[in-house]
């Protein structure tokens, strides 16, 4: 299967480009869990802005898992033992719109799992059966080395935040607040960062 073209993306059609792809892919399952793709990446969001997070961190919560609708990967990768690196793809996606903040966020979620198991021993106790089926997936828990160098990174704050929000969203009829809620702040953000 050819990878996905996204050089028609600009400033002005990036936001509608990411809800055309909620609408119509966020109700596929969620890589085993009871709630929704879409369902997990508005409760991600919703803790953010409930925490009284900045912007930046709420659309990078929102927008964590997009790598899953953006690869050329199967739904059903996890069960057929394929890592998707659904996080490198989607911070590729969004770089060019979004600041280094969010991309970060979104690069990293994954790594921050496999960094959290280690430098929070308790950390793993709390993730769900298909989170721990997918840990395997992505190389397990990192060494204590490999978790002193990711520590490094100096969005390392934000990035275990996003992370912690990430393991939270999957609250089964959790009732949230749907795209056209985040509308506005995605384009604030974009429009932001293509000032700079």
């Amino acid at each position: 299967m050819p990878k996905p073209d996204f050089s028609h993306l600009t400033k002005d059609n990036i936001v509608a480009f990411i809800a055309d792809i909620f609408a119509r892919r966020g109700a596929e399952e969620y890589l085993g869990e009871e709630v929704t793709i879409s369902e997990h990446m508005f409760q991600t969001a919703e803790l953010a802005e409930e925490s009284g997070a900045n912007e930046e961190l709420i659309v990078a919560a929102l927008l964590h898992d997009i790598g899953h609708f953006t690869n050329e990967f199967p739904d059903n990768a996890a069960e057929l033992g394929i890592d998707s690196h659904h996080d490198r793809a989607g911070a590729a996606v969004l770089a060019p719109f979004f600041p280094k903040i969010v991309t970060d966020c979104v690069r990293h979620h994954v790594s921050a799992k496999r960094y959290l198991c280690t430098a929070e021993p308790a950390y793993f106790a709390k993730l769900s059966d298909a989170s721990v089926l997918s840990l395997k997936l992505q190389g397990g828990p990192m060494s204590e080395a490999a978790a002193a160098k990711f520590a490094q990174n100096e969005d390392i704050d934000a990035i275990v935040q996003v992370r912690k929000w990430d393991d939270e969203g999957k609250i089964p009829g959790k009732k949230t607040p749907g795209f056209s809620h985040y509308v506005p702040m995605l384009q604030r953000v974009v429009d932001s960062n293509m000032r700079v």
